[in-house]
């Protein structure tokens, strides 16, 4: 059934991502409040039909959800401190780019002044929200999400994780970990190629392929690192990679491509093995990675 009355939703902070989430809540006939710093960046979404704030506290005070898309933790901070009266009793959903800690200190905050926090992660780039592939994590009180989810269901999938306030921004920090850890690869393949002098766009579709068939193998990993036990469903042993990952750095060098992208994870993958873990997985290196008080 088609919701008649959607919710009023204020957006502040309008760079590239905070434009795209307000373009989507006004495409699905939520009256829309936007603030932004330099005003200018308003323009195009008032065009749209959103309302445009003079300040933070006008935006607030104009609707019951509210999202921030700012720079950092302390801009969130800025922005909000003087106007938490204007929060009480409201949701304010945090889609600024924060680490654990600092989502926990946001979510005390606003509990001293009577208001919830959702912090969220945004697992897409601009052009993606509102689509079918966009999907965004919100840790925080289940209650509020609850409440706000009709709302945050325009920016794409909207998924749940925890009551803890740290979750969304832990899973968003390891998720884009991942996503650099991947794109280091990328790079260092497509640089080899076009070291040969070939057009990196013919072995593209081949790597997509290979790199689907590689990303099966997570789950797996995961389960290997939760139980610590490396040699578990073991495919190919950390000796023959070792072997096979010196040979890709050696013919790097002979082709003129440096190998200082991957040469960090070659010297982990030695280290293992003179150690005596050979014959387990990859991922017992993740025991060099973890601190003593996090390895229980």
């Amino acid at each position: 059934m088609t919701n008649t009355h959607p919710t009023p939703v204020s957006v502040l902070g309008l760079g590239g991502m905070g434009t795209e989430l307000a373009r989507a809540l006004i495409a699905k006939g939520h009256p829309v409040t936007v603030w932004n710093r330099t005003s200018a960046r308003t323009d195009q979404l008032v065009e749209l039909g959103a309302a445009r704030a003079s300040d933070p506290a006008e935006a607030i005070s104009a609707s019951p959800v509210v999202i921030a898309c700012l720079l950092d933790h302390q801009s969130v901070r800025d922005t909000f401190d003087d106007h938490t009266e204007h929060l009480r009793g409201k949701t304010l959903v945090n889609l600024t780019t924060t680490v654990p800690g600092q989502a926990r200190e946001l979510a005390a905050w606003a509990a001293c002044h009577a208001f919830d926090v959702l912090d969220g992660g945004i697992m897409a780039v601009p052009p993606m929200i509102g689509g079918p592939d966009a999907f965004l994590l919100y840790s925080g009180p289940r209650e509020a999400f609850d409440r706000v989810e009709p709302v945050l269901a325009a920016f794409g999938e909207a998924r749940y994780l925890d009551a803890d306030p740290g979750r969304a921004a832990l899973y968003d920090i390891a998720l884009l970990t991942g996503m650099y850890g991947a794109v280091a690869g990328i790079i260092q393949a497509l640089a080899l190629v076009r070291a040969e002098g070939q057009p990196s766009a013919e072995v593209a579709p081949l790597l997509s392929r290979w790199l689907r068939g590689v990303a099966a193998a997570v789950g797996v990993y995961a389960e290997q690192i939760d139980s610590r036990d490396y040699a578990k469903g073991t495919v190919a042993n950390l000796a023959m990679q070792t072997t096979g990952f010196g040979h890709l750095l050696d013919f790097a060098e002979s082709q003129g491509v440096s190998a200082e992208l991957l040469a960090p994870l070659a010297e982990l993958m030695r280290r293992r093995v003179a150690e005596g873990h050979g014959h387990e997985e990859v991922t017992g290196i993740v025991e060099f990675l973890l601190s003593k008080g996090s390895t229980s």
